[in-house]
């Protein structure tokens, strides 16, 4: 199934995608409750009786992030050998693991905002695993029985911070860690679509990309191929991240791994190159889907959303703060 959140004009929930139509089949968005084997079924069941509905357009609704309050995300750093390789830097010998939180998410079409204080904003394209059941000290060999579905996310990252000698003037320094590097709001695009697991029965064969689309200069409005790589990179697969993870860590429902990214992020080109105000980011995954976000300013951002702006409808019905 392909399964998308949004906000109507009256009311809020789940639907399946068939082509560019969207057919109700759940009042409200997938939570944990509704990622296990036993309601994924429920909701199949529930999606082919309706089979031959209308729905409405997908232009007709607010698409928001698939999995919108996850408990924990995730983020493995460095999982990717060409990437590894174009910092020059050699494969790690265990995953090197990382959070952001729910802050972070924004939906496909929704802006990324670049915070003030950084000038080196840059996009990884990354396969998001969604977690369907516990998963507790599990072995690799039973770890895929865990997982609900997929998702694309994009790890905007913003490498002064992050101390990535290329991103920084001389004299200048990072954070130290990743947290504000990594963890901004907005620096989580998502989605739109949650594939179920049943759909992609080998996670490691799935080609992902990244566009950077410039808003300014000789190559406005056109598209440059930023990475073009395959999951079969990965140093470490899904399944082998799912039981590393668990051993220390207890996956939830709902709970998403960001499984890293591969080669031609910007901060690696010679000169290094950085997502500006007025650019457009795309990150697509074969039998997935893309999420496509604008740049923004924080100041052009503050005019045009105020204290929050179109989060807040969210935040009410998530019962967020």
């Amino acid at each position: 199934m392909r399964l998308v959140s949004y906000l109507g004009p009256d009311d809020a929930g789940t639907g399946l995608l068939v082509g560019d139509r969207l057919i109700p089949i759940m009042e409200g968005f997938l939570t944990g409750i509704e990622l296990d084997p036993l309601a994924l079924s429920e909701l199949a069941s529930r999606a082919e009786a309706l089979e031959g509905a209308v729905g409405f357009a997908l232009e007709d609704v607010d698409v928001i992030p698939p999995i919108p309050d996850p408990g924990k995300i995730v983020c493995v750093g460095l999982n990717y050998r060409e990437h590894a390789a174009e910092g020059g830097r050699p494969a790690p010998t265990r995953p090197l693991l990382f959070s952001k939180f729910a802050n972070a998410l924004i939906g496909d079409g929704e802006p990324i905002i670049r915070p003030e204080g950084t000038v080196a904003l840059d996009l990884e394209v990354e396969l998001g695993v969604v977690i369907g059941t516990l998963a507790r000290r599990v072995s690799r060999e039973d770890a895929l029985d865990h997982v609900a579905g997929y998702v694309v996310v994009n790890d905007v990252s913003a490498r002064d911070w992050q101390g990535v000698p290329a991103a920084l003037a001389e004299g200048e320094v990072g954070d130290g860690q990743w947290l504000r590097a990594k963890g901004s709001d907005t620096f989580l695009p998502m989605g739109p679509v949650f594939v179920t697991a049943d759909e992609i029965p080998d996670p490691q064969t799935l080609r992902v990309r990244s566009w950077r689309i410039p808003g300014s200069g000789p190559d406005d409005g056109g598209e440059i191929l930023m990475q073009d790589s395959s999951t079969s990179d990965m140093i470490w697969t899904v399944a082998e991240l799912i039981e590393f993870i668990s051993r220390s860590i207890t996956l939830e429902p709902g709970d998403i791994i960001a499984t890293g990214t591969p080669s031609g992020v910007g901060v690696f080109r010679d000169p290094p190159v950085f997502l500006l105000p007025g650019d457009r980011v795309r990150c697509a995954i074969d039998g997935i889907g893309s999420v496509e976000n604008p740049i923004v300013d924080w100041v052009d951002a503050e005019d045009e959303f105020g204290d929050g702006g179109a989060e807040l409808e969210l935040d009410d019905l998530l019962g967020r703060p």
